[in-house]
């Protein structure tokens, strides 16, 4: 199922509505865009925001691994054709990452998706924990993701949320170094797709179409005369979609990677932030910006001072000869890293992605 853009554009009383009826389902946050810049530079930056510490580390993850989704004996099986570099949640997903390709992946939070039923009659299935992994490992390209996912090979199996007893509902982003952008979710227990390189923002609640239709209001308001400012996930869209388009487009590639730090941490929840009010709303943990072109993966943890960077073009991801590599990132992400950070990875063994228990 392809979205229709025409669904996008909407009274503006209508989207202030649903910007109301939004607020009852306010979830972990998180936010995620994608600015084109000088001369073809795309640069995708995102957000993880969650209400404790989400005990992520990076991987560098070579090339002709043997995987499973992690669904029991009717589980999708693939061999990754590409490397990456893989932010993880719990060590036991994928929630973030980049391919030696410079394809970008990205799990956000989104209450409202209803994956399908799986059973043993079902195409086979894929852990949510590994379905970023899984676009990352296979494809080049976003075109090449969707058009192998738009004829549905396998169903997503979700599971609760490690250490809780709701269900982990994510929605997936993809973008690539032409600029491409594609968003997919679940609703309704069916898969929907975005595609296309204007769709260049993702927050979370409400589902993507709507979010649209918010965003249509406030461009017919404009950003300098006002802009959303509190934290939930519509008001974040609305501004990310205005700074990542009105920021200029530097040259020096250096000055746009800060140009987009500054955007995604101008919608970052401050840290340690409680309003009693609206309890889900989580604190920025760590932040990542790509730079699709250089293929520079940065990292910024809320905790330390200091960014870092991964280049994915001084690892050897091939297969055999290519090592698991683990960069340990401390409790809540607070070991200090600064500058190339590429030779910090150390040997390690794979994570196992979380799935069925079977």
């Amino acid at each position: 199922m392809t979205f229709s853009p025409a669904k996008a554009f909407r009274a503006a009383a209508i989207a202030l509505c649903v910007s109301s009826l939004s607020l009852a389902n306010v979830a972990e946050a998180c936010t995620r865009f994608v600015y084109h810049g000088f001369d073809g530079q795309i640069i995708t930056a995102r957000s993880m925001d969650w209400k404790s510490d989400v005990m992520t580390n990076l991987y560098v993850l070579p090339k002709g691994a043997q995987r499973t989704g992690e669904a029991g004996p009717n589980s999708i099986r693939w061999t990754s054709k590409y490397g990456s570099v893989v932010a993880t949640g719990y060590d036991v997903s994928t929630t973030d990452g980049v391919n030696e390709a410079g394809l970008s992946a990205n799990l956000l939070w989104l209450v409202e998706s209803e994956y399908p039923p799986f059973g043993k009659d079902s195409k086979p299935g894929l852990t949510i924990a590994a379905w970023a992994q899984y676009v990352l490992d296979n494809f080049a390209t976003v075109e090449e993701a969707i058009t192998a996912l738009e004829k549905e090979p396998f169903t997503i199996v979700s599971d609760s949320v490690p250490g809780e007893a709701r269900l982990t509902t994510l929605h997936l982003s993809m973008s690539d170094a032409s600029g491409d952008s594609a968003i997919v979710e679940y609703i309704g227990g069916r898969q929907v797709i975005h595609h296309d390189r204007q769709y260049q923002v993702m927050t979370n609640s409400p589902i993507f179409d709507q979010q649209l239709a918010l965003n249509a209001y406030w461009k017919q308001i404009g950003g300098t005369v006002m802009l959303p400012g509190t934290n939930r996930a519509a008001d974040r869209f609305a501004r990310a979609s205005f700074y990542v388009n009105a920021i200029p487009k530097f040259e020096d590639p250096n000055r746009a990677v800060a140009s987009v730090f500054s955007v995604i941490r101008n919608v970052s929840v401050p840290f340690g932030l409680n309003t009693p009010e609206e309890p889900n709303i989580s604190s920025t943990r760590w932040r990542t910006v790509f730079d699709h072109k250089r293929k520079l993966y940065f990292f910024e943890s809320a905790l330390t001072p200091n960014t870092f960077w991964i280049d994915l073009k001084a690892i050897d991801f091939s297969a055999g000869t290519g090592r698991v590599l683990r960069l340990d990132l401390g409790e809540n992400q607070d070991h200090t890293f600064s500058g190339n950070a590429t030779k910090e990875f150390q040997p390690a063994p794979a994570f196992h992605f979380l799935g069925l228990k079977t």
